[in-house]
């Protein structure tokens, strides 16, 4: 394994740029599991656990609340504990050394916004299916994507018993509706102005490595996502000068064409990256 991780850092270094790929594996590596009941999720919102029977962030997102209060109180708690109060991780500091100066794009699922707080780049940063530290208008007018910090943070120093006060819940500045985050959670997402251009910087970025030592970094994708890692494996087929690299506790997949410009980790993704930087220091 230590010489799979030396093997790791020195095609890193020899890199044009990296295209780097993240999901759900990649948060639950940090403790981040937006699925599970457990001890994070318990300590966090243990009232909502037993008023309303919720077991996970997931089933908190889109759960029928009594009331936009109690709505809001749920999304104001956990953007500020986890977004806005939580400081970087030590895998994400070690992911932005290892990238270093070298040019590269973000594509993630994951929308607690922890790249850009770890030292990211924005602009270099596409969540393809949001992230909560943004907010859209619900009823999809034409009022920009905004960035709901003060909003957020002002709804969470006000919430008592699992409610907001009335005259904090946000709305539109354009038409007066409801507001929502933007996430996912219907076509007006994929329509928005923003998304489009990520989705432009992210075809540019791919244009302009074309034939060049490009390496494509996957953290805890599925074998079955279809949003980030089976575009990966058909951009590592086509670029012959490419690296595919994949981490993945358990679930490693490498399809046969691209096998020998790959490879792949099955562990704790935070260890590997620790044993990956420990590698360079050591050469």
């Amino acid at each position: 394994m230590k010489e799979k991780y030396r093997n790791i850092y020195k095609v890193l270094q020899e890199a044009d740029a990296l295209l780097i790929g993240a999901s759900n594996g990649l948060s639950i590596s940090e403790g981040y599991n937006i699925f599970a009941d457990d001890l994070w999720f318990q300590e966090n919102f243990g009232d909502f656990r037993r008023r309303y029977g919720i077991r996970s962030v997931l089933q908190g997102l889109f759960f029928q609340y009594p009331s936009e209060e109690t709505k809001w109180a749920f999304f104001s708690r956990l953007i500020s504990r986890k977004c806005y109060l939580e400081q970087p991780s030590p895998i994400m500091e070690d992911l932005y050394h290892l990238v270093g100066s070298k040019d590269y794009f973000i594509v993630t699922s994951n929308g607690e916004d922890h790249f850009v707080p770890a030292g990211f780049n924005r602009d270099k940063v596409f969540e393809i299916e949001g992230r909560l530290t943004q907010s859209r208008c619900q009823n999809g007018c034409k009022a920009a994507v905004y960035e709901n910090r003060d909003e957020v943070l002002k709804m969470a120093g006000a919430e008592k018993g699992g409610q907001i006060p009335t005259e904090l819940i946000p709305r539109c500045s354009c038409c007066g509706g409801p507001v929502t985050l933007n996430m996912a959670d219907s076509n007006s997402f994929f329509q928005t102005e923003q998304f489009q251009k990520k989705m432009k910087d992210y075809q540019n970025f791919i244009k302009r490595y074309h034939g060049n030592k490009l390496v494509i970094l996957e953290f805890g994708v599925g074998w079955r996502n279809r949003m980030i890692k089976e575009p990966f494996m058909h951009l590592a087929a086509s670029e012959p000068e490419s690296t595919y690299i994949t981490f993945n506790k358990g679930e490693v997949y490498i399809p046969s064409e691209i096998a020998g410009r790959s490879i792949g980790v099955d562990g704790d993704i935070g260890e590997a990256l620790k044993e990956i930087r420990l590698a360079g220091e050591i050469i």
